[in-house]
């Protein structure tokens, strides 16, 4: 790589033993050979440390197609509602939040059950959130004490696969949440039927995805301190690998990503689309039923280290 990079261990078992796994233009994807982790190796500096998320990534995502998504009612409906069948109410930390709609979508729904506050690496949609209503913090999460305060629920969406070190990230939700608190996270599905199909080519194999998981290595990241509560797929978007599939893995431009999810979002919310809404969900309803939608969802409960009896 022409620019400063980053050398890692496996982001799950720490092993230095990896193998060529893809190679798509400057980006090399590894496979470790002690646990099947599959990361990019070496990583670019500035993704590493969020230096990009907080310049160049504000272009997509303070984009007006993204906002438009984002904060259209049916953006987060899957996500919300796992979120609301675990975790009816209390104080929610979204790491990663981005612009916020996450959180304002919560608000919005259910005034007043929960207590919401945001955090990101990248300052100007923090800056965004603001002006939505949605509290944040600003910086790396793992550099925050957040006043000492803990949270009923930690979320991570879209996020684990952003980081060099995602262990790292949940350890810090774990100190972050309340005795029993919920730690929710969705990534994309190394096993999903695009990814079977488009291996490389498929668009979410970029600079910008330092890890690539299946269930088997995401449940093993998760294993310390928590206990899984559910894990299951949802997602599906044919567009994409139709997209991907025609153009032979070329790079997708932001203001491309943008459009999509604008389309998309729109798609969902016509009425006199109904019938093919209906075919769509049996589709991947059928796809999740065998590990092959979009994405994992990962709802874990933090557990406490049992505590030693004093000898007598």
């Amino acid at each position: 790589m022409s620019e400063a990079s980053l050398q890692r261990a496996c982001p799950v078992c720490d092993s230095r033993r990896a193998a060529p796994h893809w190679r798509k233009a400057e980006l090399r994807i590894v496979r470790c050979t002690d646990c099947g982790m599959i990361y990019a190796n070496p990583v670019p500096t500035r993704m590493a440390t969020g230096e990009f998320y907080d310049a160049a990534g504000t272009d997509y995502y303070l984009a007006p197609a993204k906002l438009e998504s984002d904060y259209a009612a049916v953006r987060f409906e899957r996500e919300l509602w796992l979120f609301r069948k675990f975790c009816a109410r209390g104080a929610v930390l979204d790491v990663g939040c981005s612009s916020g709609a996450f959180l304002y979508q919560l608000q919005q729904r259910w005034p007043g059950q929960y207590e919401t506050l945001g955090t990101d690496a990248s300052g100007p949609p923090l800056d965004y959130a603001e002006s939505r209503g949605v509290a944040v913090v600003r910086g790396n999460f793992l550099a925050q004490p957040l006043g000492g305060r803990t949270f009923h629920a930690v979320t991570f969406w879209a996020v684990l696969e952003h980081l060099a070190e995602p262990k790292r990230f949940l350890e810090q939700a774990h100190a972050a949440l309340k005795s029993g608190g919920l730690c929710f996270v969705l990534v994309p599905n190394l096993h999903s039927l695009a990814a079977r199909l488009l291996g490389a080519r498929y668009r979410y194999v970029y600079e910008q995805h330092l890890n690539y998981f299946c269930p088997q290595s995401l449940t093993r990241l998760a294993e310390s301190g928590f206990e899984i509560v559910t894990i299951r797929c949802s997602h599906f978007n044919p567009v994409v690998i139709w997209q991907d599939w025609r153009g032979g893995g070329r790079a997708v431009s932001n203001v491309e990503r943008g459009e999509l999810l604008k389309r998309t979002t729109a798609y969902k919310q016509k009425a006199w689309l109904k019938p093919v809404k209906w075919v769509y969900g049996l589709a991947e309803k059928f796809l999740a039923a065998f590990g092959l939608a979009d994405n994992l969802v990962l709802v874990l409960r933090k557990t406490e280290p049992p505590r030693r009896k004093d000898s007598i």
